[in-house]
């Protein structure tokens, strides 16, 4: 399947070059002051609203906000449908429906509500308070993703207002617990209310985009595939002591030794058709040693010297292998006492064709210490002995009512570049439509430096022309992939 990205998507530029020789220069048509000042005042709204998996936070309250501003525009209560197993974990799903009696399935727009967890103490700016400032929007969010929340629900209630009736539904659904919780909207969604999100393909825009090197466009990307996200939990244990009588071997030295070598450890370089085919695109468009080094990954055999080279930047790096980095430690019971157990929690993103329960053992023969226990932490946190088998979702085949306006319409506002298959390097929900057999794409026609990715850490913040470019392209492709 991987390879008809390869011999499809090629075709699809090219013809979309030669049709934009006169469009690509002025770009889209741009929304309105008032539409703008709209999709303004709802992504403030959102990134202004706490919807961690926290005491503090609700997804709900997004979710009700939203519902609030569609039933004032006049959507119809049904198609406005606040559902969830959690009161506090609703999600929101709203459909924009056909003219007349729809002969072609919907197209649903996926994206989540929930973001992580950010401290006050940690940022230079409130989190949850929205910050213009030097060209970019602060908050948290505003890479991953509620940029293409707001996007949506604008495009959304300007469609409505404007009357537009496409030929086949268009569905947005907005989600609980993406970023980890008990309650998972996307998976709760299509085993519970498969009928609300039922569609003949999805657009994700949780991953895909374009990627800038100093405000130079280099390509587009396109999910076709995406990392297994696994999560372990190292536990150290020991008799303990008096801290007055320390020893070598106690639960904190164990456990650190464990981490020391995980630090130091890099899994083996890999590549697929998905990775292969955006770094032969990226090729052309990178200058010097990188585009060298790229062509030397490519090579057969391809040259581990380069790779290494290539690492050094993070997005490459995480292209390149299964990555694993601790993200949370405790360990201890008293200020005054030898430590009886220290515990790790290790997140990974595990390349395509391996398996939880692979890496989990791998972890193990890594560490090779008896006196620590190695295991699985699921996304509702419950651990067990032993990890699941599952391998990365098989990337779906690229259909033209997809791709052709995809294509077109990011030429447009950035001219030239190539768009290309990617492998989303965390992890996303697209997972439970694949697995439900519902074709999925990662897209969000936001542009970023790529090595300005702030999601889920500091100072989050997006660049305002990326999210007035956002809100043109996905307003011209809803209506493209909906017809009229």
């Amino acid at each position: 399947m991987c390879s008809l990205f390869r011999c499809i998507l090629p075709v699809v530029v090219c013809s979309a070059s030669l049709s934009l020789i006169g469009a690509s220069q002025a770009g889209l048509p741009t929304a309105s002051p008032a539409d703008r000042a709209e999709a303004r005042d709802i992504f403030k709204q959102l990134i202004e609203i706490n919807t961690t998996d926290t005491p503090q936070g609700s997804v709900t309250a997004g979710s009700e906000a939203m519902r609030q501003r569609f039933l004032a525009a006049g959507f119809p209560a049904e198609d406005v449908q606040l559902v969830g197993p959690d009161a506090r974990k609703m999600n929101l799903v709203v459909r924009l429906r056909a003219a007349g009696s729809a002969k072609q399935k919907p197209v649903l727009f996926l994206c989540h509500m929930d973001v992580v967890q950010a401290l006050r103490t940690d940022w230079s700016t409130d989190p949850f308070q929205f910050v213009e400032k030097d060209g970019y929007y602060y908050g948290r969010g505003t890479q991953d993703m509620k940029v293409s929340d707001a996007g949506l629900v604008a495009t959304f209630l300007r469609l409505h207002r404007e009357g537009y009736k496409p030929r086949r539904d268009l569905i947005l659904a907005l989600t609980a617990d993406e970023e980890g919780g008990q309650f998972n909207g996307a998976a709760w969604l299509v085993k519970e209310h498969r009928e609300l999100v039922d569609a003949a393909f999805v657009i994700n825009p949780d991953s895909g985009g374009v990627v800038l090197d100093h405000g130079r466009a280099l390509v587009g990307t396109v999910e076709a595939t995406e990392k297994i996200y696994s999560d372990f939990q190292i536990t150290a244990t020991n008799r303990g002591g008096h801290g007055s009588l320390p020893r070598p071997d106690n639960a904190i030295y164990e456990l650190t030794s464990a981490l020391n070598k995980l630090a130091g450890y890099t899994f083996p370089f890999e590549m697929n058709e998905v990775t292969r085919t955006y770094f032969t695109s990226l090729a052309r468009q990178e200058t010097g040693q990188t585009a060298a080094d790229i062509k030397a990954i490519l090579a057969s055999p391809p040259d581990l010297a380069a790779a290494a080279r290539l690492s050094a930047e993070p997005s490459f790096n995480s292209n390149f292998r299964t990555t694993c980095v601790a993200t949370r430690l405790a360990g201890g019971h008293a200020n005054n006492a030898l430590p009886q157990t220290a515990q790790a929690t290790i997140n990974c993103r595990i390349f395509p064709g391996h398996s939880p329960e692979e890496i989990r053992q791998q972890l193990a023969a890594l560490f090779a210490d008896p006196k620590l226990t190695v295991k699985y932490i699921s996304d509702s946190y419950v651990v067990t002995d032993t990890a699941p088998e599952r391998k990365a979702m098989t990337p779906p085949a690229p259909i033209p009512e997809v791709f052709e306006p995809l294509v077109r319409l990011t030429q447009a506002i950035w001219p030239g570049i190539p768009v290309t298959p990617v492998m989303e390097n965390g992890a996303s929900d697209s997972i439970y439509f694949a697995l439900a057999g519902i074709p999925c794409y990662g897209y969000s026609a936001v542009a970023l430096e790529r090595d300005d990715d702030r999601a889920h850490g500091r100072d989050e913040r997006l660049p305002v022309d990326s999210y007035w470019k956002s809100l043109d392209f996905m307003y011209e492709f809803s209506k493209a992939v909906g017809g009229k």
